[in-house]
């Protein structure tokens, strides 16, 4: 059949491939891409401040391949005895906060006196497709560009409460790489603020003001575990409110009982967006460093994160060594169409597996 001139859908013949272009040094290089470099390389590449090499260690790390958890561990066994030297900064609030644009400022901050700053920015992910958008590098536009930030968006999965299954890790892999302050960004729903908490030294919870915001923040919860509290979006027709909701939470915290750090935590303004507060904020985190070192209580802290991660570890690899079963995986899709065919129940299917 006669191709159709008239159409625009004719296909046309491509641009021949040049006489010198040499196939077998494009077969290397494309085999060379696809390599996997091993743990001992991505170690030694981490060290040196190699960020693709960090990227791509991370992604081994967060990944559920079975096969990958042993060269995993083998990049963080490599890497822990560089870690623990740097600050880590928990940051959370309610969605529209302005958490994005709070980090990229403080952030930029960090960086223009000298620091090298990680950003790990947990997105939710959707229930139903498992899906993430990992929109943070789209927000944070002047800081990814910047030579001394590292930005590694992830989704948060199945976790409990939106926090990265692997982000304790991460963290050993950034100090390993020469970063000094890391940044951690919940998603700032549900148990996410515990389990950052968890894993920080210092806690900035950031409010807003004239939302209602300030009467969420007398409950106890959240603010109980703040060491700072930033009133953002402080600036134009909003600053009369946020001043307010300053003196709000003031009086609040004072009803708190004594921390053990012996840190009485602040109220400060802040506008992300015009740059406002942000130096104030990180002079506060000095301060709360300083003096939790000379108290012990840093250290401290740091060493009963340990050992509240060790207990997470065991049950995370109880978890997967159950689930991953396959003996355990058809016992289980057994009970549950039991538990459908009301032949059953959930305690009793349960009982059943664990006893398996």
């Amino acid at each position: 059949m006669a191709k159709d001139k008239t159409t625009a859908l004719n296909e046309k013949d491509g641009i021949p491939e040049p006489d010198s272009v040499n196939t077998s040094s494009i077969k290397k290089l494309k085999s060379i891409r696809h390599q996997q470099p091993s743990a001992k390389d991505l170690i030694s590449d981490i060290l040196k401040g190699d960020m693709t090499a960090l990227s791509r260690a991370i992604t081994i790390i967060e990944s559920k391949n079975p096969q990958h958890f042993e060269k995993a561990h083998a990049i963080i066994m490599g890497c822990l005895p560089h870690a623990n030297k740097s600050i880590r900064i928990g940051i959370t609030g309610v969605p529209g906060v302005g958490k994005s644009t709070f980090i990229e400022a403080f952030g930029t901050h960090l960086t223009s006196i000298g620091k090298k700053v990680a950003v790990l920015a947990v997105d939710p992910s959707s229930s139903l497709t498992k899906g993430s958008i990992l929109g943070d590098k789209t927000r944070m536009e002047d800081l990814v560009k910047d030579t001394n930030a590292f930005i590694r968006p992830s989704a948060s999965g199945d976790s409990l409460g939106g926090v990265a299954r692997k982000t304790r890790e991460t963290i050993i892999l950034c100090e390993a790489a020469g970063f000094d302050s890391i940044i951690i960004e919940t998603v700032g729903v549900g148990q996410s603020e515990t389990a950052v908490h968890s894993m920080v030294d210092f806690f900035l919870l950031l409010k807003l003001a004239g939302a209602g915001d300030e009467l969420q923040g007398i409950k106890r919860g959240i603010v109980e575990m703040a060491d700072l509290i930033a009133i953002n979006k402080a600036d134009g027709n909003n600053l009369k409110a946020a001043k307010i909701a300053k003196v709000e939470f003031n009086r609040a915290l004072h009803l708190y009982p004594k921390k053990s750090s012996e840190w009485q935590p602040k109220v400060l303004l802040c506008s992300a967006i015009k740059n406002e507060g942000i130096e104030a904020i990180w002079e506060q985190i000095q301060d709360y460093i300083q003096r939790t070192s000379n108290n012990t209580y840093f250290q401290k802290k740091r060493n009963e994160q340990n050992k509240f991660w060790l207990i997470q570890t065991i049950e995370d690899h109880l978890k997967s060594n159950f689930f991953n079963n396959k003996e355990m995986k058809l016992a289980l899709d057994k009970q549950l169409q039991l538990i459908e065919d009301n032949k059953t129940t959930p305690f009793a299917a349960a009982d059943y597996l664990l006893r398996m």
